[in-house]
């Protein structure tokens, strides 16, 4: 998260964290990078004085006993909160990196297989909330905080229970973000049940895959008219044609037409296995991805290659359309990466490194030995071998040459003088 100075009217310390500078603010307070005691950094959640009253303060008190009921390793955790303090605030886990919003739109949309894997992974997260009888109600992509260890969901500062009709919420006012709202959120429908946040998931992750949310229009009471009218169909325009099937259903009017949060998780996992990778594998590349800059890795999608294949030396044929030269080619080091399709291969040592001893020192060639005895019996040798059936002069294999054996002899003796054992 991107984080700006503090301001002179900003307090230095609230809960024994110590303030450290400003991540964001909302319509109810401010959010703070802060620091425990003992080092451990936070995000820590402070209501304005000029907004905090009666509704307020039982506003966040719900906010707080929902967080100490929430668990799962997508969710940011309740580190320690005190809604009763003249400032009431809360403090968080805090996580390292900017929220879907910002990296779509510095970065531009997910390709699909990285999309599939921030639905299984979401969707998941979801059910592990779900199962506490809770409803997040707010998902967006501004609340999906995309961390070092993968995405977390944060602010459940609308989260209610879900068979709960009761709320804090004033007669016909309607809280939550309109774009990613379902139908029934918008129109007041109570009590309200787990596809609420179905829906929100499909207008998340079709965010992450063309940049656009379901509907968008200038107007707030434009936008909910599109949202609410059965006849006004999400606008898919830009998604991947294998992720539209799963997004026009969690987009679908009718809640009881929207997939549950494990049947999410099944069908990401189905079209991700389709590609030829595990959805492990998928979730890895997707925290790469998001971590580091994009254009760092141009092709995610490719299976990888096994860790256990090494990459075989390079032969002779397929140096044939490579120039001639008298110089030795140079072996790989530790800091060299070899691979022309995208997949980088990592030389942890070079040959010579592996003997420990220093690569040997080409010489200029020496002036040819005088023939001997020993010289014209070789040829001898190798002429049957070497002639061919038309009487023209054979080519010299350097395999049988004998002065390749003789060769190949002085190098085992120069090494087996040199070798430490």
């Amino acid at each position: 998260m991107q984080t700006t100075p503090l301001s002179p009217e900003d307090p230095a310390q609230i809960g024994g964290f110590e303030l450290l500078g400003r991540i964001g603010q909302g319509g109810m307070g401010q959010v703070y990078l802060g620091e425990s005691p003992g080092g451990e950094p936070a995000a820590v959640k402070v209501i304005k004085p000029s907004v905090v009253d009666s509704t307020s303060r039982l506003r966040f008190a719900q906010e707080i006993d929902i967080l100490k009921t929430v668990w799962g390793a997508r969710i940011a955790q309740l580190l320690d909160a005190d809604a009763d303090s003249d400032e009431p605030w809360l403090a968080t886990e805090y996580v390292e990196g900017p929220d879907l919003g910002k990296h779509v739109m510095t970065h531009g949309p997910l390709p699909a297989l990285l999309v599939l894997s921030l639905g299984a992974t979401l969707a998941e997260g979801l059910g592990y909330v779900h199962k506490q009888g809770l409803l997040h109600r707010d998902l967006k992509p501004a609340n999906i905080l995309l961390g070092p260890n993968g995405p977390k969901i944060i602010d459940f500062g609308l989260a209610v229970f879900a068979e709960s009709s009761a709320s804090l919420t004033a007669a016909n006012t309607v809280v939550g973000t309109p774009s990613c709202m379902p139908p029934e959120q918008a129109t007041g429908v109570k009590p309200l049940t787990s596809a609420v946040d179905v829906y929100a998931l499909g207008a998340v992750l079709l965010f992450a895959s063309t940049g656009h949310l379901p509907y968008h229009a200038n107007n707030i009471h434009v936008l909910f008219h599109m949202v609410t009218d059965p006849a006004t169909t999400p606008d898919l325009t830009g998604a991947p044609p294998e992720l539209v099937p799963l997004l026009a259903a969690m987009l679908s009017h009718q809640a009881r037409d929207r997939p549950t949060v494990t049947e999410v998780v099944q069908q990401c996992r189905a079209l991700v296995e389709a590609q030829g990778l595990k959805l492990a594998q998928a979730r890895r590349r997707l925290t790469t991805y998001t971590v580091a800059p994009p254009q760092d890795f141009p092709t995610l999608l490719p299976a990888p290659v096994s860790q256990d294949v090494v990459p075989a030396p390079p032969t002779l044929s397929d140096q044939t359309d490579a120039p001639l030269s008298d110089e030795a080619p140079s072996a790989p080091t530790s800091a060299q990466e070899s691979g022309s399709d995208g997949q980088r291969t990592m030389f942890l040592t070079s040959p010579y490194q592996a003997r420990q001893e220093e690569p040997p020192v080409r010489s200029e060639p020496a002036a040819p030995a005088p023939q001997t005895a020993q010289d014209e019996q070789d040829k001898a040798q190798d002429a049957p071998r070497l002639a061919r059936p038309d009487g023209r002069s054979p080519a010299r294999s350097l395999r049988h040459s004998a002065q390749a054996r003789r060769t190949a002899q002085q190098l085992r003796e120069a090494y087996a003088a040199r070798a430490a054992f």
